[in-house]
């Protein structure tokens, strides 16, 4: 071998040791750089690195992040759990629950500004799909969605692209902080939509039916089993009601601050209770005259928790899937149909509608998510905490609000 094939062959070598670094598809980049959490393995190190800021697409719009959420569901990305963070290939960047600022706007943009205060739904639809359209209308189940921390780079960054912005986009009333927003991205828009629209719990205090619902049971007390307490309560005063809203969990601190939420009883079960057992404590802990709940939400995805939700359901009730299962639950089948049990799944949110009407609550003083928030954090703690979750489920909501490092002490500048 010659020496310029020897120097070639080298350079050629370490040129290629470096995994290529792939940002979100149909997104190209600009100069500018940012702070961003990247893990370049499942389950590996999740550092701040100095990426390039993404370009602005065209019928989207770029986001200053000022808060975004810790969520376990990035967790379940970071270790390789998510098909879609699968499919994009790594390094990757988390992040799907935030808020912002807009800070550039595509042409094809019509209804926000350059300087509006923002939320962002993570599942952003298309509104061209069979799915989306009439007559079906349910855009969470969007055959074409592009979700921010798993279908594209997140929002554990300065910045993020939000595409299909006019149709997903919210904007921010005044009186909603960011974090505020932040927390509301995920859990409680997804609690939204387990409780009042597939679980069909009726908010309005004028409708009909006021009297329907008078029992809620809730499968597991983390950010959506919470989330899902504090809009039962919210019903139930709308409506002037008392009902039974029943947390179960293994654990005593989730149990104490679902009380403390509003919950009028709690079941503490052993993490090795059988869903017979499960379902028996509900009842022991209902007491008198009860044949099951009305509404029952898992918002563990636990298969005890899941079968334990189906038995504690009520002749002619509703049980809600929410939590993503581990494993596969053995439903009852003869149970569900002697009873005349419907069981419905739910995921995620439709940004158009739900967005506003929780961002209404939380103007009005009706649901506070900042009861949920545990603390505000840096960047580079944010990506601890989510490594944490290797060890612990913690209890409340990690923000962060702070996108500096200590070898940048200011945040970069996109325009």
């Amino acid at each position: 071998m010659t020496r310029r094939s020897s120097i070639i062959s080298l350079v050629h070598s370490i040129v290629f040791s470096f995994p290529p670094f792939s940002e979100p598809k149909n997104i190209t980049m600009s100069s500018p750089l940012m702070n961003a959490a990247i893990y370049e393995e499942f389950g590996g190190p999740i550092r701040v690195q100095r990426i390039p800021v993404p370009r602005c697409p065209e019928d989207g719009i770029l986001v200053q992040v000022m808060a975004t959420g810790v969520c376990r569901s990035d967790w379940h990305g970071w270790k390789g759990h998510d098909g879609d963070i699968k499919e994009h290939g790594l390094p990757f960047c988390p992040g799907h629950e935030f808020s912002g600022v807009v800070v550039e706007t595509g042409n094809l943009v019509r209804r926000l500004r350059k300087g509006d205060r923002v939320a962002v739904p993570f599942i952003l639809s298309c509104g061209d799909c069979r799915y989306c359209l009439p007559p079906k209308n349910q855009p969470t189940i969007c055959s074409q969605q592009i979700q921010p921390g798993f279908t594209q780079f997140g929002s554990y960054a300065e910045y993020v692209v939000v595409p299909r912005a006019d149709r997903n986009v919210c904007h921010m009333p005044d009186a909603v902080t960011f974090v505020q927003a932040a927390a509301l991205g995920c859990r409680f828009t997804t609690a939204y939509r387990a409780l009042y629209q597939q679980g069909q719990l009726v908010l309005d205090q004028d409708a009909n039916d006021s009297s329907s619902c008078t029992s809620v049971g809730v499968f597991g007390c983390g950010g959506v089993g919470l989330s899902c307490i504090m809009l039962a309560i919210a019903a139930a005063r709308k409506k002037g009601q008392t009902p039974i809203i029943m947390a179960v969990d293994v654990s005593a601190d989730a149990l104490e601050m679902a009380r403390s939420l509003g919950a009028t009883h709690t079941v503490q079960v052993s993490p090795k209770a059988s869903s017979i057992e499960i379902s028996q404590a509900v009842k022991n802990a209902a007491k008198e005259s009860f044949d099951g709940l009305d509404i029952t939400l898992d918002a563990a995805g636990f298969i005890t928790t899941s079968e334990a939700a189906v038995y504690s359901t009520r002749p002619g009730g509703r049980m809600v899937q929410v939590g993503l299962p581990f494993g596969a639950p053995a439903i009852p089948m003869g149970f569900v149909a002697g009873k005349e049990i419907t069981i419905v799944g739910s995921h995620g949110f439709d940004g158009k509608e739900v967005l506003p009407n929780l961002l209404h609550l939380v103007q009005h003083g009706i649901v506070d998510p900042n009861q949920l928030v545990r603390a505000q954090v840096t960047l580079e703690q944010g990506c601890a905490a989510l490594e944490a979750m290797d060890r612990e489920s913690p209890l409340g909501m990690v923000v962060i609000t702070d996108f500096t490092t200590s070898s940048s002490s200011q945040r970069s500048s996109r325009l």
